[in-house]
């Protein structure tokens, strides 16, 4: 079963709000295809790279939540560097906490030079286009990274899906990939570890329902199509107790300040508070007039990290009112690995527990 993988992967490993991103460098894996695109669609065909994505992301050298992904040519010159994400599940369209993780590598790794103050782009090609990891700098050292994405925006609202927990009222939004936006309350439970089990079935039959009836088909693009996440959202009020830290210096003045949990893929949990899922989330509200041009929408993860996301400036895209979001995090290396594979292994590439 491990004849056709490589003996030996090395990563560096990330995390972004709480969120891993296990980086593997160009060339450990082939990746046929001229585009980031072409390349997810390869993979998805090739046997070798699906049991190298099983292999890192899977027990025992993963878990049923662990994220990453392989480091590729770009499309063009245009752009620093390709990566193709991938769960355990499969390879997605996007990853708003792996490009900022991504930036963050770049930098790390000597890709790009750091710098003493400012923003220096670190531009990255993803199957949904080409997104940019504006790194800022602070006293020669990294302060934040900001996920500048494709345009986001509002496929339907009110759309009725009937869940075990009774019907609840979603909007579907693509941030890089499609989301269903539900309000926690909607199902009578809360974003809170405390309801996780609930929150992680009732997402799975918000997805699985949509899908059926083909809810979320990309009006450009049949590769993006499909409800890849469910956003559980709701208000984070003053004194709430489930609060994270208050607002780290941002005004409570013209600031939208929400908690969100995405169950993505087959039942897998974000712990950061989402990129792509929080660009869905702005465009939902901007395009709706409730997140003012200028306004900060305040972003926090079940676990208690943030992100800060603006709208950045108002496009067209494939025929709908969209916008360019601009979301801010940070992400910290925590460790290199070295994995290797044991030719009399029974269980390569390895296994989930879900």
């Amino acid at each position: 079963m491990a004849r056709d993988l490589p003996v030996r992967f090395r990563t560096d490993d990330y995390h972004t709000g709480g969120e891993p991103f296990r980086i593997v460098a160009a060339g450990a894996v082939p990746l046929p295809g001229t585009t980031v695109a072409d390349k997810r669609v390869a993979a998805i065909a090739s046997g070798p790279v699906q049991r190298a994505r099983r292999l890192l992301c899977s027990e025992p050298r993963g878990h049923a939540d662990m994220y990453g992904g392989f480091v590729t040519e770009p499309d063009d010159d245009g752009a620093d560097l390709g990566v193709l994400f991938w769960h355990k599940d499969g390879f997605s369209t996007a990853c708003g906490h792996g490009t900022i993780a991504l930036g963050v590598w770049a930098v790390e790794t000597g890709l790009v030079p750091a710098q003493e103050s400012g923003t220096r782009d670190v531009v990255i090609d993803v199957p949904s286009g080409r997104v940019i990891a504006r790194v800022a700098f602070c006293d020669n050292a990294i302060r934040d990274v900001s996920f500048v994405n494709v345009p986001s925006w509002v496929h339907a609202r009110g759309v009725e899906v009937v869940t075990g927990r009774g019907t609840a009222t979603c909007d579907v939004a693509f941030g890089g990939a499609m989301y269903a936006a539900v309000p926690a309350a909607a199902v009578g439970l809360r974003v809170r570890p405390a309801d996780l089990p609930e929150l992680i079935r009732t997402g799975r039959q918000i997805r699985d329902a949509l899908n059926s009836v083909g809810a979320a088909e990309h009006p450009g693009d049949p590769r993006l199509s499909g409800v890849y996440g469910t956003i559980f959202h709701e208000d984070v009020e003053p004194g709430d107790a489930v609060a994270a830290a208050p607002f780290e210096g941002l005004s409570a003045e013209g600031a939208v300040h929400q908690r969100n949990v995405v169950v993505f893929s087959d039942g897998e949990v974000d712990r950061s508070p989402c990129g792509s899922g929080t660009a869905a989330r702005v465009a939902q509200q901007s395009l709706a007039g409730a997140l003012p041009d200028g306004a900060t929408l305040v972003h926090d993860s079940i676990v208690g990290s943030r992100f800060r996301a603006q709208v950045a400036r108002h496009v067209k895209a494939d025929g709908h009112d969209a916008v360019i979001v601009e979301v801010t995090g940070t992400a910290h290396r925590f460790g290199h690995g070295t994995f290797v594979v044991d030719p009399r292994d029974d269980l390569v590439p390895g296994f989930v527990l879900r």
